[in-house]
């Protein structure tokens, strides 16, 4: 999601204005469901999916924004192919799962869940463009924990706020959405509005009861990943070919996260982490502090402009142990005069971190321009050299490519910078347990978890 900004360590472009469509037919009292050979049509309507499971013999068609509706589950087999009909505004189709709803979508490596377009022959790897996006709308996942918006709840973008099903928040921290596991998300993010698309994966107040694991975003039209409020945790996730953010944060999100891996094409894509906190006003509560160890972002390596990490609006965030590479930006920290409801307030009374992570290729490979160019970056710079924060010219990484030539390799090669210097693991909790990790990055040096279920490796990409 992009959104203006105001006066930054580096300029900033201002953002778009978001517009929500109606959503489908709610008048049928069931989502009807048409069957077409194996293949099965499942229509909007107000009536939701019911409490039923979608099995690997079949291939589900979603026409329309289809809802899970509260006290509904959606259990979804290993294997199964979801496809979504095209169409941008009111016309969009989405996989929603509404506040009180429930998905079980738990793959595994040898059969993820796969979403698609309606377009998209599984059976090839050539009848879609590798960089088409916009075919379809998404998965949002929306739940009852906490976020800082004026009356504890909201609606979520993409959805007409007309639409009750779209509302997300509440006060139960520890709420359960379902499973969501090894599953791949790819070519969606159609237009909802002017200059406005839904995410690959969007969570609206989600709590930290849900199960987000192991999941894909590939060549999504606007952002990977966006959580909006919410404490709910994740690990394993992917964001390739993404058009805008790979991983974009709002509204108090507090969830804890190891395991991320991101990467843009060649001079595209938007802002490795776009991370916001409040508004409306800027400083309300709770804050944004998630906490993330072990990601390797890296970007496209020619676009101008293009940030590594951006943070305003008052977000904070505990970011160790990551990678980040080929940006032509750093670090940009909101610095708002006085100091009120701006991310300096949130480095400077310790609400955001950064520690232990390498920047490689990053703005000419200096402290400087990983801070950026603007005045009052002396404070932020301070904050990176006494925390183990390095820049290095030498890759860290046994190969960064983004062709489908198997040379995309993130593990850690013999020699790597990235095999020492990490910082120690935090304790486990908040239904959270850190995997034991003595590097820095998402992968060590023998083992690529994105093996064997995403589309980055079926398409060759992967090493």
């Amino acid at each position: 999601m992009k959104k203006t900004s105001k006066f930054l360590f580096s300029l900033l472009m201002a953002g778009s204005v978001l517009a929500f469509p109606s959503c489908g037919d709610d008048d049928d009292p069931m989502d009807e469901v048409v069957e077409e050979g194996e293949k099965i049509v499942v229509e909007a309507s107000a009536g939701g999916v019911g409490t039923t499971t979608w099995t690997s013999e079949n291939t589900y068609i979603l026409d329309g924004l289809v809802f899970v509706n509260a006290g509904q589950t959606l259990t979804i087999e290993p294997g199964t192919v979801i496809k979504a009909k095209p169409g941008e505004g009111e016309n969009a189709s989405a996989l929603i799962v509404a506040r009180g709803g429930k998905i079980r979508a738990e793959g595994t490596v040898a059969e993820p869940i796969i979403f698609t377009a309606e377009d998209d022959d599984l059976s090839s790897t050539t009848d879609l463009a590798l960089d088409a996006n916009g075919l379809w709308g998404g998965v949002i996942i929306l739940g009852n924990a906490t976020i800082n918006r004026t009356g504890g709840e909201a609606s979520i973008e993409g959805i007409s706020t007309l639409e009750t099903r779209g509302l997300y928040g509440g006060n139960n921290d520890n709420d359960d959405s379902g499973i969501f596991k090894y599953v791949s998300i790819r070519h969606a993010g159609t237009l909802i509005g002017a200059n406005n698309e839904i995410n690959g994966l969007t969570m609206g107040g989600v709590g930290r009861g849900t199960t987000i694991e192991y999941v894909e975003v590939f060549a999504n039209q606007d952002d990977g990943f966006e959580w909006f409020g919410g404490t709910v945790n994740t690990k394993y996730l992917v964001s390739a070919f993404c058009g805008d953010d790979m991983f974009d944060y709002d509204q108090g999100w507090r969830g804890l996260n190891q395991f991320w891996f991101g990467i843009y094409n060649d001079n595209a894509g938007g802002t490795g982490g776009e991370f916001d906190g409040g508004s409306n006003p800027d400083d309300v509560q709770p804050f944004a502090i998630p906490t993330i160890y072990n990601a390797t972002i890296i970007g496209s390596k020619t676009k101008a402009g293009q940030n590594a990490v951006m943070l305003v609006d008052n977000a904070g965030g505990k970011i160790h142990n990551s990678i980040f590479a080929e940006f032509t930006g750093g670090i940009v920290v909101e610095d708002v005069a006085g100091n009120v409801g701006d991310s300096r307030q949130r480095l400077e009374v310790g609400d955001l971190v950064f520690g232990n992570n390498i920047f490689y290729n990053v703005n000419n490979n200096t402290f400087a321009g990983i801070a950026g160019v603007a005045a009052n970056q002396e404070y932020l710079l301070s904050h990176l050299q006494a925390n183990n924060n390095r820049v290095t010219a030498t890759n860290v990484l046994g190969g960064i490519s983004r062709a489908t030539n198997k040379g995309l390799n993130p593990l850690l090669p013999t020699g790597s910078a990235a095999l020492t210097g990490a910082a120690a693991m935090p304790a486990n909790g908040n239904n959270f347990t850190w995997i034991p990790a003595n590097y820095v990055g998402a992968f060590n040096g023998t083992s690529n978890w994105m093996k064997g279920w995403t589309y980055l490796d079926k398409l060759g990409y992967l090493q």
